[in-house]
């Protein structure tokens, strides 16, 4: 199957996983989870789209908890913000309720909000495979962004269960993630 056909199954997939929401809150408590010993104060996200799972509620929780340390961090939340010329994302600040407008591809987008930089960035996956692989939708954004990125982000993959893809091949300008977590744990590195 090529990559396009692949992602169209994947999406069809997930879209119809008849325990998405149960998987969702699953993977919202393995993410929480695994964000109490990591020292990151900014954290970039993604706004959920086509049945992916969404972060937004579990860094909410993190950004919260945060506040509630005995020195308080000021802790940060990015969406990503594409730039349609390089096709790459930068990534601004982003907090519930704050002023949302749609981007070039019709995805919410923050309006107005200052450009920040991730230490740590939760990226979508399609599917994913070993070696901290993953299949996205095909535009490329987040290898062309992590590539000039600097400092480069610790990165991490989030997605389903059914997004495991045993044989795949990445190709040579896929860089590898840092670690993958789906809703039953940490995948990559095992």
């Amino acid at each position: 199957m090529d990559k396009a056909a692949l992602r169209r199954a994947l999406i069809e997939e997930r879209l119809n996983l008849p325990d998405r929401l149960q998987r969702s809150d699953q993977l919202q408590q393995v993410m929480r989870i695994w964000l109490v010993n990591r020292p990151d104060t900014v954290i970039g996200a993604y706004w959920p789209i086509k049945g992916e799972f969404d972060p937004l509620p579990a860094l909410h929780r993190w950004k919260e908890d945060g506040e509630l340390l005995d020195e308080p961090q000021r802790r940060r939340i990015g969406l990503p913000v594409v730039n349609k010329v390089h096709k790459t994302l930068t990534f601004h600040a982003w907090h519930p309720g704050c002023l949302m407008e749609e981007d070039a591809y019709g995805i919410p987008k923050p309006k107005d909000t200052e450009v920040i930089v991730p230490t740590l960035l939760f990226v979508p996956c399609v599917g994913y495979a070993p070696g901290g692989y993953r299949l996205g939708y095909g535009g490329g954004f987040y290898d062309r962004t992590l590539a000039t990125l600097q400092p480069k982000p610790f990165t991490v993959g989030l997605g389903f269960t059914h997004g495991y893809l045993d044989d795949f091949e990445p190709e040579e300008f896929d860089l590898p993630l840092d670690g993958i977590l789906n809703d039953n744990g940490l995948v990559w590195p095992v």
